[in-house]
């Protein structure tokens, strides 16, 4: 496969995406005035909620939890809150913090995950920015080594983050996922808050104790396997997060 790619200015990638952020990007965030939203999902030791071929990489950026009389593996992705236009979106399409952008922003258009290849088809820039510019991928392969050294950076930091990520949840009182692959739990957390419990728990040694978590399903029927794995399901209709449904209408 050979994709070239050229940023026409259209503005989209900076539309109504919540861009995942590291530590430092999100208490850069906070420090700006943004809002940082809290992405919640979890397997369970059995593999339920997880294909076979992205265990691995979800097992390194994930932190063991308890749940019921079982364990998890908790994902948490911190990211800008975007509804509409990115606050750092100028009336010209310009990043106004282009040189200290986010590392996810820095990679667009390629992904994090590297079970998600790159997908034109899924991507909202115009036909244009794939026609010209200089070449991206080139014979299946990505041809800048500099970008290439990017992702892996945000990838890493996704899995060195785990840790203080899980703490900061907890202090917070963030103790509800979703099952991967069923949906997410979303938190949009008291930025004050936010911001000074990373500060404290950057600044000491982390708990080693796992915390307790309980699942929110989007029916009987998945609930029905969480539990029998012996996890905690919650039944309450949510008070302090949202639950976004990845399962088919």
């Amino acid at each position: 496969m050979n994709t070239t790619f050229s940023c026409v200015g259209c503005g989209k990638c900076c539309t109504d995406h919540h861009v995942p952020l590291t530590l430092d990007e999100a208490r850069m965030w906070a420090d700006d005035g943004g809002q940082v939203i809290v992405l919640v999902e979890a397997f369970l030791p059995n593999g339920l909620g997880l294909p076979v071929a992205q265990r691995e990489h979800a097992e390194r950026r994930s932190a063991v939890v308890r749940s019921g009389t079982t364990e998890a593996r908790v994902a948490i992705t911190f990211a800008a809150y975007n509804t509409g236009r990115c606050r750092n979106l100028d009336d010209e399409n310009l990043c106004r913090i282009y040189e200290r952008r986010p590392l996810v922003c820095r990679i667009y258009p390629m992904e994090i995950n590297p079970h998600i290849p790159l997908n034109i088809a899924a991507k909202e820039c115009p036909p244009e920015s794939w026609e010209t510019g200089p070449q991206l991928i080139l014979g299946g392969e990505l041809v800048d080594r500099e970008l290439a050294q990017l992702i892996e950076r945000s990838r890493q930091a996704d899995r060195a983050d785990i840790q203080v990520k899980e703490r900061i949840c907890a202090s917070l009182g963030i103790h509800t996922t979703a099952l991967k692959g069923d949906g997410f739990t979303a938190y949009l957390p008291d930025m004050t808050a936010f911001a000074a419990t990373l500060d404290q728990l950057r600044s000491q040694p982390l708990a080693q104790q796992a915390s307790e978590w309980q699942f929110h399903l989007s029916g009987d029927d998945i609930a029905s396997q969480v539990l029998a794995s012996g996890a905690r399901v919650v039944t309450e209709v949510p008070v302090n997060y949202a639950f976004i449904s990845l399962r088919a209408a």
